[in-house]
């Protein structure tokens, strides 16, 4: 299995076994007024990772294209990283999270749709296709999923920050 599946499934793994047990009043109870909810971040993650996938797709029907070398070395792993702060985009913010059960299923659901278009294309395709990120500006395909997983990574981070402070 090629090395970002297995950290795109750690991570996904990881942050289902800390949501998961989660009673529903804890999953949708925000810390404070200004801090999203664990419902609200996992809610997040399928926006953005559906936002992946419709763009994927789309630049997919497109003929190959192939990033500069400068391009291929943007630090994909930064993302993970909880020092430095973004603001998400408006079409990518929370708004009217589901409850826990058809939060996590439809989460694993997007999540399963990703790996099949890895698994449809392939990672050599995917190389082939450019992704226009917010903050990292133009990535390829595998970067893109590569993305996805250090998003994971570190809304995990964020999701036990809001544990601790709803303790």
């Amino acid at each position: 299995m090629h090395r970002t599946l297995k950290r795109l499934d750690a991570a996904h793994e990881k942050l289902l076994a800390t949501v998961t047990p989660l009673a529903p009043g804890v999953f949708s109870r925000r810390p404070s007024a200004t801090e999203w909810s664990v419902a609200e971040i996992v809610h997040h993650l399928r926006l953005v990772e559906d936002r992946v996938i419709k763009e994927l797709e789309k630049q997919l029907a497109n003929p190959p294209h192939k990033l500069g070398l400068l391009r291929r070395l943007v630090p994909i792993a930064i993302v993970g990283s909880r020092l430095i702060k973004v603001k998400a985009p408006q079409a990518m913010n929370p708004v009217e999270a589901p409850d826990k059960e058809i939060s996590i299923a439809s989460y694993n659901a997007t999540r399963n749709k990703l790996k099949e278009l890895w698994a449809n294309s392939g990672p050599e395709r995917l190389k082939q296709v450019v992704f226009r990120h917010p903050f990292l500006g133009n990535i390829n395909g595998v970067a893109t999923v590569s993305f996805v997983g250090y998003h994971e990574q570190r809304h995990l981070k964020q999701i036990r920050e809001v544990l601790g402070k709803l303790k």
